[in-house]
């Protein structure tokens, strides 16, 4: 048995709604927000709003 607890996480539907969004925010938003990822050097963050942009019919990484 370890010694650390995991929490589990909510899933990235369940976490939008329960801040009160109905969906997924413009792809502006999206962008701006990846860009924050980026710099701050967090990459599941980068990778949640990447695919968020995809799904929404945004520009895809090469």
């Amino acid at each position: 048995m370890s010694r650390y607890t995991t929490v589990p996480r909510p899933t990235e539907r369940a976490a939008i709604a329960s801040a009160g969004e109905p969906s997924l925010p413009p792809i502006p938003v999206l962008f701006s927000r990846l860009v924050v990822a980026q710099a701050i050097g967090d990459r599941h963050g980068r990778n949640l709003f990447a695919h968020a942009i995809a799904r929404q019919g945004g520009e895809r990484g090469e």
